[in-house]
């Protein structure tokens, strides 16, 4: 099984500002999620975005006046970011999220992990152990933003093929197949050359969380949260840390 921080350098990565509809629509979404979760004032604070990708929500944090850390394993996502930037206090880190307390110096008011990229840990001490650091690193007052989606039911039938995007040259498609605890996520992709149609197919594993297990930790560690309806179907949680 292929691990997701080589699943992205190879498979997805290469086609994944496609798959959101291309950058400037993508970071105009990011902007209007941030907007729409009133995040706090920056002033002149840190922001942490984990699991950055091509700059969705670091672009329109800097847009904010936060000074915006970054933090992502795909290379070529980062390169985007750094395209895309211009002269925004972004600084990129290629590296684990779970490493991400390493590049900070300081105590930060907001982090946020959105997208799917919590599924992506390997278990669920890993995700203890990041909500821990993240209880550790964002001031009293501050906030942690995440987004995922909720794989504790599982899909069944024709339910588990998901068309996610296409167009003239290409097609993709995801096709869940549900264990105890993961759902493998097969990526379907279908090609046009300029001849003929071509087809990929590859594989790569996410974590079942819940919601409530999820919100249960973060009360744990000291944060009030407030769980609403993401984009595209994900679960959002706003925890502020209140202790």
């Amino acid at each position: 099984m292929t691990s997701v921080r080589e699943y992205y350098a190879k498979h997805l990565g290469p086609i994944y500002i496609w798959m959101a509809g291309g950058i400037d629509q993508a970071i105009k979404r990011g902007e209007a999620e941030i907007k729409t979760i009133h995040a706090l004032s920056p002033g002149r604070s840190v922001a942490v975005d984990l699991g950055a990708g091509f700059g969705m929500h670091a672009i329109p944090l800097a847009h904010q006046g936060f000074s915006v850390i970054a933090i992502d394993t795909c290379s070529g996502l980062l390169e985007e970011l750094s395209l895309h930037q211009g002269i925004l206090p972004i600084q990129t880190v290629k590296d684990d999220i779970l490493s991400f307390r390493s590049h900070l110096t300081t105590e930060v008011q907001l982090v946020l992990c959105m997208g799917d990229t919590l599924t992506h840990l390997p278990d669920s001490e890993s995700v203890l152990q990041l909500i821990s650091d993240i209880a550790e690193t964002v001031m009293v007052g501050g906030e942690f933003i995440t987004t995922f989606r909720d794989y504790s039911n599982a899909l069944t039938g024709e339910q588990r093929f998901i068309p996610v995007r296409s167009d003239a040259d290409r097609i993709l498609t995801c096709f869940l197949e549900y264990g105890d605890s993961h759902v493998t996520v097969h990526d379907i992709v279908h090609e046009f050359d300029g001849s003929e149609w071509r087809l990929s197919v590859s594989s790569y594993q996410k974590l079942r969380l819940g919601p409530d297990w999820i919100c249960a930790a973060l009360k744990s560690n000291g944060f009030d949260v407030r769980r609403e309806s993401g984009m595209a179907g994900m679960v959002r949680l706003v925890s502020t840390r209140v202790k």
